[in-house]
C-alpha cells in the first residue's frame, strides 16, 4: 500500500505559521499561544495532513493560487515532526505551569529553532529524525531489512 502523498509546500506553510505562533508565545511569554499552538501539533500528529489546521488553511486559501506541486512527499515524516513539535510545546506548556520559566523558555525556543529552519530554509528537523530512525530499524535484526 502507498503511503499518503502530499504538497511538499504545505509543510513548509505550516512551519512558518508555527514560526510566528511560537515566536509571539515566547516574545509575550503567553501559555494559552502555546497551548494553541499544542493543539495545532496535535491534530496534525493525531489526524494526520487531513486534519491540521494550518494544512487545511494552505489547502483552502494559498493551494489555489499556485501551480501543482512539482513533486509529491511522504506524510509520514511531516506528522512525525509534528508529534515531535507536540512533544516539546507539551513539554514546554508543563515546564510553565509548574513555574520552570527557563526551561519552557528553551524548550519553547527549540521547537521555534526547528519551525523556523522547516519555514526559511525547507530543512524539516522532525522529518529527518524520522528517516533516521526509520532507516535504523530497517538495519536491527527484525527490523524488516531482508
Amino acid at each position: 500500500m502507498q503511503p499518503a502523498q502530499i504538497d511538499p509546500r504545505g509543510p513548509r506553510f505550516a512551519a512558518l505559521l508555527t514560526t510566528l505562533v511560537l515566536a509571539a508565545a515566547l516574545i509575550t511569554g503567553s501559555r494559552p499561544l502555546l497551548a494553541v499552538q499544542a493543539a495545532v501539533f496535535a491534530a496534525g500528529a493525531l489526524g494526520g495532513h487531513r486534519y491540521a489546521p494550518y494544512g487545511l488553511l494552505y489547502r483552502a486559501l494559498v493551494r489555489p493560487r499556485l501551480g501543482p506541486p512539482a513533486e509529491l512527499e511522504d506524510a509520514r515524516p511531516p506528522r512525525f515532526a509534528q508529534g515531535v513539535g507536540l512533544a516539546f510545546t507539551l513539554l514546554a506548556l508543563l515546564a510553565a505551569l509548574a513555574g520552570l520559566g527557563p526551561l519552557a523558555t528553551a524548550l519553547t525556543a527549540l521547537a521555534l529553532a526547528a519551525a523556523f529552519l522547516n519555514a526559511a530554509f525547507d530543512y524539516c528537523l522532525g522529518c529527518e529524525f524520522y528517516l533516521l530512525l526509520h532507516r535504523a530499524r530497517a538495519r536491527t535484526p527484525g527490523g524488516g531489512r531482508a
